[in-house]
């Protein structure tokens, strides 16, 4: 695609990583086919080519320019990120980044009106803080008939109880686990299954209590600033237990949530001009492991399963499309003994995508029904997924019961 951004503007970091993600698209149009909010919408401009020229206009353009308008911010808020389009490119368009870069463009040139401020203010500061968030939940529960559908929908039937989580120090190999912001309240049992089944295969975790938020929820919703200080919060809380020499480091950061692991995998990226960090984030970005990176590569015949069940296995598109996992759970399910159901378009997302289920409801509960029905359509005893917000989503319909995959293994196991 040819670009005509000036030598001025080609200074400024952000146009010139534009400039070089716009220059590979070919408009072939091949990322329509597999883009969830073209096929629900029929507009090119609810497309990724579409909004590629739409980003390329904005970017393009004077501050004063009467062309940029709030219809351009609605066609970029449509987008889900789910990154299918980057799977079905064949010329590499890196669009997450292109489309970080024009939403906070449109953010600056178009202000939202106080009621959309006020709803993605609330988000960031309910969502990011585990404490603050499970004492809201608290709150929600015991008023749950008064809180909106769409919030209501996302709350599980009751507290659920972790279990016993074993004490991970008496392992030689350590593992972090990034224990997320919202699924210590709404699934706490997902790191507890995933800690007693690591200790079954020798695989302590080590506690890092300090790190909190991955980042993405505050850097997807334009405020990147903030992201980045909760990145580096992070990346100090686990600093050091990875610096310790020998045996005595720790051989990966565990991510059972895939929206989370994505993100932590492009610290490196994301921090790569901040010179007292950098280094330290690549090799962050270096040790994140989603959880189904560590038990394929061990010994399952470590692991008796004492119960299969009839499985369906909605793959997130953070694990397909951004960390380039698909099949890898699918593939460690059926080592184990479980029976998975055909899933048809088990590629398109599931109107999860972060907040994107709040933000835009209608899309976000069209595309979560069409997937229930292929999820469904092999009569499967569990939906099984790997992200807190897939989960939370698709269990809201109230149909098949939803789980993450792990706390499934860890029920077998006993």
């Amino acid at each position: 695609m040819q670009t005509h951004f000036t030598e001025e503007d080609l200074k400024k970091p952000h146009i010139r990583e534009a400039d070089r993600v716009l220059r590979t698209c070919v408009h072939c149009g091949f990322c329509n086919a597999t883009c969830p909010t073209y096929q629900l919408l029929g507009d090119e401009r609810d497309g990724p080519r579409g909004r590629i020229y739409l980003m390329k206009e904005l970017l393009e353009s004077r501050d004063d320019d009467d062309r940029i308008t709030e219809e351009t911010r609605l066609h970029l808020d449509r987008c889900l990120t789910c990154r299918n389009c980057e799977t079905t490119c064949p010329s590499g368009v890196e669009y997450h980044k292109l489309l970080d870069i024009g939403r906070a463009e449109i953010e600056r040139r178009v202000p939202r009106k106080a009621s959309e401020r006020a709803l993605r203010y609330g988000l960031r500061k309910a969502l990011v803080d585990p404490q603050r968030f499970q004492a809201l939940l608290r709150l929600g529960l015991t008023f749950k008939p008064l809180v909106p559908g769409q919030l209501r929908d996302k709350m599980p039937p009751a507290p659920v109880d972790a279990g016993t989580r074993p004490e991970g120090k008496r392992h030689t190999r350590q593992m972090l686990i990034l224990e997320g912001c919202v699924q210590p309240g709404l699934s706490p049992n997902t790191n507890a299954a995933t800690a007693r089944v690591l200790d079954r295969l020798g695989i302590g975790l080590t506690p890092a209590p300090e790190a909190g938020c991955c980042g993405a929820i505050d850097y997807h919703l334009n405020a990147q600033d903030d992201g980045r200080a909760r990145m580096r919060a992070n990346i100090d809380a686990w600093w050091p237990h990875i610096e310790k020499a020998g045996e005595a480091g720790v051989e990966a950061i565990v991510q059972t949530a895939s929206g989370c692991g994505a993100f932590v995998k492009e610290y490196g990226e994301l921090l790569e001009g901040d010179p007292q960090y950098a280094a330290k984030a690549k090799r962050i970005s270096e040790l994140a492991k989603d959880l189904v990176e560590i038990l394929r590569d061990e010994d399952l015949d470590a692991l008796t399963i004492k119960q299969s069940r009839k499985l369906a296995f909605h793959c997130p598109c953070t694990l397909q499309h951004a960390q380039k996992l698909g099949g890898a759970v699918e593939d460690v399910l059926t080592r184990l003994g479980f029976s998975l159901t055909p899933v048809q378009d088990a590629h398109l997302c599931c109107g999860s995508a972060g907040t994107y289920s709040i933000t835009q409801p209608e899309l976000a509960t069209q595309l979560r029904d069409n997937k229930l029905d292929n999820l469904e359509a092999g009569d499967p005893e569990v939906i099984v997924t790997a992200n807190i917000g897939c989960q939370t989503h698709l269990a809201g319909a109230g149909r098949t019961p939803v789980r993450h995959w792990i706390e499934v293994v860890d029920e077998a196991l006993k």
